[in-house]
């Protein structure tokens, strides 16, 4: 699919139907995540998978926003193995989870599978629901899944500024 089209096709699904998506196709998401960049190539996301009920009633514990995904990716990164920013203000943790989580959403549109990103949870509440090590901090969920029939995108997804509000040429 042309990215151009694939990235405006690509809507945050709220409502999934009962269909489990493909190991295949669930590969080939984490792979697109696993071949995204980091800072100084540190790979420090580490991404679980929750399938089971177990898992799932852990994060429906933490937010409203699973939306009936039998899939949903915790994407998370090791704080100890980030890269630390000149100035010493900032470091590459959040930047490059959330750019491994992109890919990630973006390969799920490849493949034909629908998606939201969430970040409407306590992610220390999950964090600690799932028993993640200590050096891990979660950045966001990924729902995975099939859009239900009657799913459809949010009334302003397809409301967009021109680029001439949010993009200057100095």
């Amino acid at each position: 699919m042309e990215f151009l089209k694939l990235a405006e096709k690509r809507y945050s699904c709220k409502k999934y139907s009962d269909c489990m998506v493909e190991e295949e196709k669930l590969t080939a998401i984490l792979e697109a995540g696993r071949l995204a960049p980091t800072a100084k190539n540190l790979q420090e996301q580490h991404i679980y998978v929750a399938t089971t009920a177990e898992s799932l009633v852990k994060i429906d514990e933490c937010t409203p926003c699973r939306y009936g995904a039998r899939t949903v990716l915790v994407v998370a990164f090791n704080k100890e193995n980030v890269y630390t920013y000149p100035g010493g203000k900032r470091d590459s943790g959040i930047e490059d989870a959330s750019i491994v989580a992109t890919h990630l959403m973006l390969a799920a549109a490849d493949a034909g599978v629908d998606s939201c990103w969430v970040n409407c949870f306590d992610p220390d509440k999950l964090h600690s629901l799932l028993g993640l090590p200590e050096d891990e901090e979660i950045l966001m969920l990924l729902d995975l899944g099939y859009a239900d029939t009657d799913a459809a995108p949010l009334p302003n997804h397809f409301s967009r500024k021109p680029l001439t509000e949010t993009v200057t040429h100095i």
